[in-house]
């Protein structure tokens, strides 16, 4: 046995066994009593009335009714039987009603002995049954603890199977609590309790499982909740912390030749405020002997990449190298060619690694890069072999990170002796409370401007009946020398059937668009790279006015001169991707729109997804919306951070709640940094133990 009882195995307590705890286990990963006490409710139904059967109404769905059963008789069916008991109070009679359990059901009924029943009612002819009551003897009822407010537990199709049913579960927690109620260690400092009023520990476990009335349980829900984020939030705080002062970087001490030429000679535009106060976060971060870890936030447009560009030039001028990962080779390679254009006149050796990139060539990049005649490396997931190594790598930049696996990250590290610097670049802006939770050890950075002479691209909701008009619209833009695109749905489940869609959309531009008047290229997943490149070719240069495509084009293609985007069948598609696809217009310095088609069959989702991309080109809003649809597991994907298993806060919900809680953990820390202070002996005895649980990737987020 632990020393905490609450890390004892629940097989050992009372009316558990080994058998159900095993299936406690599987089903809901309970495995000890501290697991079992933080298994919280998801609902409660309301206990504090008791009604007369005279005033029972058809409305009602569950009541709550002390009476005796005064008869008992079984009914055969045409499969087995059922069990009719005849169920009185002092204003009239009702049935309860049994079709499974029977025999021992019948066998333990007593007659003539008060007993609380609770249930559905139904109502047939007047008269009110209820199937397969709740039952409990009032000389027992009155002796447990009872709450006015009663749990109702998560369970599974397989626990209620195996007679797990939500009285059952409550009988295990109101064990528990008869065995260690008083006994649960206090996590938060007075200082906290004080400062926000809280319950103590022990009162909010209690009131959370048997509440006496609506203010306890919302007070104790409060409580569990604070502490739940303020927990998260020193875990991720002190893990930045710690990594700052453990884990060192190459500091990149000299902002020399190559960062100076390019940026007075060869910048293409002058920065905006944002990008010069990023740039200076970053210069900060490399400058010092800790190893940066960054995530560079910026809306699709905002000039991310000329910070990256302008990153990699120092740690060039610190004689390290740089690679820059993206998820789709799209993506690679549409920075190869900026990057490349925008340093072309610099004596900077840049090499663009992908899965296409023939044998021979690969393998004169890799002893290049080994020889460090390559300075900067850009790639796809290709970069993460093994095969690939660096002779000094100080740098890397990983694009719209959340493609990527946390352990395929990490292999970036080990290129080198000392980690590299990490830059990671997203274009899906996160909302606040999400980045607090999920990129909390993360320093963040954010560009929030747009160059100057951006216009915001206008965005309008059409229908199939409109197409025409979107079809004269278009020749009309085509006419002024501008191009357009037009975006398919790719929906995995139905490849086949996406292709279809996107031919058949493809056949009637063409009908629409004919030659030699108008030229149309066709991009799709199906297709060779070298077909595919030579199409994205065709429209780059401006050969071809149309680009009909599926969602290949989401990130990376930049042809300022596209001023239209067409978005077919828009609300099939998530408001983050909706985002991204507006983002490949409105480059130039020209008007640009983002039209999107929808069939009027529209689900209240889609309704609000499609209506706020017209309202807002906001990032920030869109993702706030965005997170409200879908919830943070699907937003972020789960495999980014076992921080989103959250057992009663909501970070949705919560959101005004987790700041409270990091803002007080960060005034924790710096005042006590390691948690020394006696009056934090809780908070660091309770932060111990769940460090020793979660095994967080903490160093590369």
């Amino acid at each position: 046995m632990y020393a905490n009882p609450l890390h004892t195995k629940i097989s050992y307590l009372k009316g558990v066994g080994p058998a159900r705890a095993d299936l406690l286990r599987k089903e809901l990963g309970l495995q000890t009593l501290s697991d079992l006490v933080s298994f919280f409710p998801n609902r409660y139904i309301d206990r504090t009335r008791f009604y007369k059967i005279n005033a029972l109404q058809d409305t009602q769905t569950e009541v709550q009714i002390i009476g005796q059963i005064t008869g008992i008789h079984t009914v055969a069916q045409k499969r087995g039987s059922r069990l009719i008991a005849t169920f009185s109070d002092d204003t009239g009679s009702m049935e309860l009603v049994w079709f499974r359990g029977i025999k021992w059901i019948k066998d333990n009924l007593k007659l003539q002995t008060t007993y609380v029943i609770f249930g559905r009612v139904n109502k047939f002819k007047n008269s009110f049954s209820m199937p397969h009551p709740e039952m409990e003897l009032l000389s027992i009822y009155n002796k447990s603890l009872q709450s006015a407010l009663q749990p109702v537990y998560p369970s599974t199709e397989t626990l209620s199977k195996r007679g797990v049913s939500n009285r059952v579960f409550q009988k295990i927690i109101q064990q528990l609590f008869l065995d260690y109620k008083g006994k649960f260690q206090e996590t938060l400092s007075e200082e906290i309790i004080n400062k926000f009023r809280l319950l103590s520990k022990n009162e909010a476990l209690f009131q959370i499982h048997f509440p006496e009335n609506q203010d306890k349980l919302a007070r104790s829900q409060y409580r569990l909740k604070l502490e739940e984020l303020f927990f998260i939030q020193l875990q991720l705080l002190r893990n930045n912390l710690v990594r700052k002062k453990k884990i060192k970087g190459n500091p990149f001490k000299e902002v020399g030749a190559f960062f100076k030429d390019f940026y007075y000679h060869y910048l293409p535009f002058s920065l905006t405020n944002a990008q010069k106060r990023v740039l200076k976060e970053i210069r900060k971060d490399v400058g010092s002997l800790a190893q940066m870890n960054r995530l560079l936030q910026g809306d699709v447009g905002s000039g991310k990449t000329i910070v990256a560009v302008l990153a990699a030039l120092i740690a060039l001028d610190n004689k390290y190298q740089v690679a820059i990962m993206a998820p789709t080779e799209i993506l690679a390679l549409q920075h190869y060619k900026a990057i490349v254009d925008l340093l072309k006149e610099m004596p900077i050796e840049i090499r663009l690694l992908t899965g296409s990139v023939k044998t021979k060539a690969r393998r004169e990049i890799h002893q290049s890069l080994e020889e460090g005649v390559v300075h900067i490396l850009i790639g796809t997931h290709a970069l993460i072999e093994d095969k690939v190594q660096f002779k000094n790598l100080g740098l890397v930049v990983i694009d719209e990170q959340h493609r990527f696996g946390v352990a395929q990250r990490a292999k970036m590290w080990k290129k080198n002796t000392l980690p590299p610097h990490i830059l990671v670049m997203t274009a899906t802006p996160i909302p606040r409370t999400l980045a607090m939770s999920v990129y909390g050890d993360l320093d963040i950075s954010i560009i929030d401007e747009l160059p100057p002479g951006r216009k915001q691209v206008k965005t309008v909701l059409r229908f199939d009946k409109h197409r025409l008009g979107v079809f004269q619209f278009m020749k009309k833009e085509i006419v002024k020398g501008r191009q357009v695109y037009i975006v398919y749905p790719l929906i995995q489940e139905s490849e086949v059937l996406d292709y279809k869609d996107l031919m058949d959309g493809y056949e009637s531009i063409v009908r629409a668009f004919p030659r030699p008047d108008y030229q149309v290229s066709i991009v799709h997943g199906k297709m060779k790279p070298a077909d595919k490149e030579y199409e994205m070719q065709q429209f780059s240069q401006g050969k071809t006015q149309i680009l009909v495509a599926t969602t290949v084009i989401e990130v990376g293609v930049n042809i300022p001169n596209a001023s239209v985007m067409i978005i077919e069948s828009a609300e099939k598609f998530g408001l983050s991707q909706l985002h991204q696809l507006r983002g490949r217009v409105g480059r130039g310095a020209d008007q640009s729109f983002c039209i999107l088609m929808a069939s009027h069959k529209l689900t209240d989702d889609a309704k609000i997804r499609l209506n706020t991309m017209v309202e807002t080109t906001d990032g920030f809003k869109i993702a706030e919306v965005d997170l409200k649809l879908r919830g943070p597991g699907n937003l972020m994907g789960t495999q980014q951070s076992g921080v989103l298993n959250l057992k009663i806060a909501d970070i949705i919900k919560d959101g005004s709640l987790l700041k409270r809680a990091r803002y007080t953990a960060q005034d924790i820390l710096a005042e006590d940094p390691n948690l020394e202070l006696p009056k934090n002996i809780n908070i660091k005895n309770t932060y111990r133990e769940i460090d020793r649980k979660t095994g967080v990737w903490a160093n590369i987020s």
